[in-house]
């Protein structure tokens, strides 16, 4: 008995970094969406647009990766806020210089279906995570 109150004892810890990884997610998402050129939401919902959900679900996977290595990496809730919202900026710059100067017409391109451009842009936004978790480090 002794050794589960001792486990749940990060319970409260959990719940705080959980909700505030959530959150984060949310204001990415919100964010991504803003800052991208076409409608992800009408696209993958209206349209069936499968390279529009391939660049979505690779936005969230790389800024997960990115969070995931603040939370395992932070001295505190502030800190991991913190490098959260730096992850968050560093993944949403990564997109702006894809789109903008290596593949100006990769916008375009998603917007017309083609899956190859949405493949482009996930696995991008997975590596730029990647990167930018293992950067997250003390």
């Amino acid at each position: 008995m002794e050794a589960l109150i001792t486990s749940l004892s990060g319970l409260g810890p959990f719940l705080l970094y959980f909700s505030l990884s959530i959150l984060m997610l949310l204001l990415f998402k919100w964010l991504y969406v803003l800052v991208t050129p076409y409608d992800e939401w009408k696209l993958i919902k209206e349209d069936q647009n499968l390279a529009a959900a391939i660049a979505l679900v690779g936005a969230f996977v790389g800024f997960s990766l990115a969070v995931a290595s603040a939370a395992a990496n932070s001295v505190s809730l502030l800190d991991f806020a913190v490098w959260g919202l730096i992850a968050l900026v560093a993944q949403l710059l990564a997109f702006a210089l894809v789109r903008l100067v290596f593949l100006p017409k990769i916008a375009a391109r998603i917007n017309d279906g083609q899956v190859s451009a949405g493949a482009v842009v996930g696995g991008l936004s997975i590596a730029v995570g990647l990167l930018n978790a293992a950067c997250i480090t003390y």
